[in-house]
């Protein structure tokens, strides 16, 4: 009896600051984008892509390639507390914070110019020769 594996291209892209695992139709909350909600955005600072377990590996990015996202909202994360105390002293500081995210949906993984790219190459070796 043979089994068969449903594989899942994903890449790991840096956005906001952020290292993220991506792939098709995952939807993302990040640091704040400047971007309208609607609008598409392409994040180019892709650091590695896994295709069918075909794996490139970027130095630090992969030229080329890009990951395609819609922006879904803007909103804010959950509440959090910073308490500080010092005991015996009666110091006592509290403080909230809530983070300003963005949820995006990944639309596509583009790796399409990274194989052109390394194609160019080959043949300007062999041209060299």
């Amino acid at each position: 009896m043979q089994t068969f594996k449903h594989y899942i291209m994903y890449a790991i892209v840096e956005i906001a600051g952020q290292q993220f695992k991506v792939s098709k139709d995952l939807k993302v909350y990040v640091h704040r984008l400047p971007q309208e909600e609607g609008a598409t955005i392409s994040f180019d600072k892709v650091l590695l892509i896994d295709d069918n377990n075909n794996i490139t590996l970027g130095a630090p990015a992969i030229e080329g390639a890009s990951i395609e996202a819609k922006v879904l909202r803007h909103l804010q994360g959950d509440k959090v507390i910073v308490f500080k105390k010092k005991r015996r002293k009666g110091y006592k500081k509290k403080n909230g914070h809530r983070q300003a995210l963005t949820q995006i949906v990944i639309e596509g993984i583009n790796a399409g110019g990274a194989k052109k790219k390394a194609a160019k190459k080959e043949k300007t070796a062999e041209a060299a020769e």
